[in-house]
C-alpha cells in the first residue's frame, strides 16, 4: 500500500508555498482541524470549499448479524461523521469518462 502525505510533509509544503514558517503552517492546520470538529459538532456541517464537507448523521437502530456465529444482534442507534467529497475535487481527481 502506498503511503500518503504525512502531516509534516503537508506543513512543509504549505510553509514553502505560502512563504511562512513551519510553525505558522502547523498552527494553521491545527486551527483548521479544531474549527472543523467544533463546527461539525455544533451545527452538524462544516464545508471546506473545493474539497468537501463534514456532515454529522444519525444512524437508526437496526438488526445485524454476528459474523462469527450468524446470530442476530441489535445494533444501537448512534451518531456518525461522514465526509462528502466536493464535485470539483472528484472531477479533478477522477474525471468521468464519456
Amino acid at each position: 500500500m502506498a503511503a500518503g502525505m504525512t502531516k509534516t510533509a503537508l506543513i512543509r509544503q504549505m510553509a514553502e508555498k505560502l512563504e511562512m514558517t513551519n510553525k505558522q503552517a502547523g498552527a494553521f492546520l491545527d486551527l483548521l482541524a479544531e474549527t472543523a470538529i467544533k463546527e461539525t459538532k455544533k451545527n452538524g456541517l462544516f464545508i471546506i470549499p473545493g474539497i468537501g464537507r463534514l456532515v454529522k448523521a444519525e444512524r437508526k437502530a437496526r438488526m445485524g448479524r454476528n459474523p462469527q456465529t450468524g446470530a442476530q444482534i441489535k445494533i444501537k442507534a448512534k451518531t456518525v461523521v461522514k465526509f462528502r467529497v466536493a464535485k470539483s475535487a472528484k472531477d479533478a481527481i477522477a474525471p468521468t469518462k464519456k
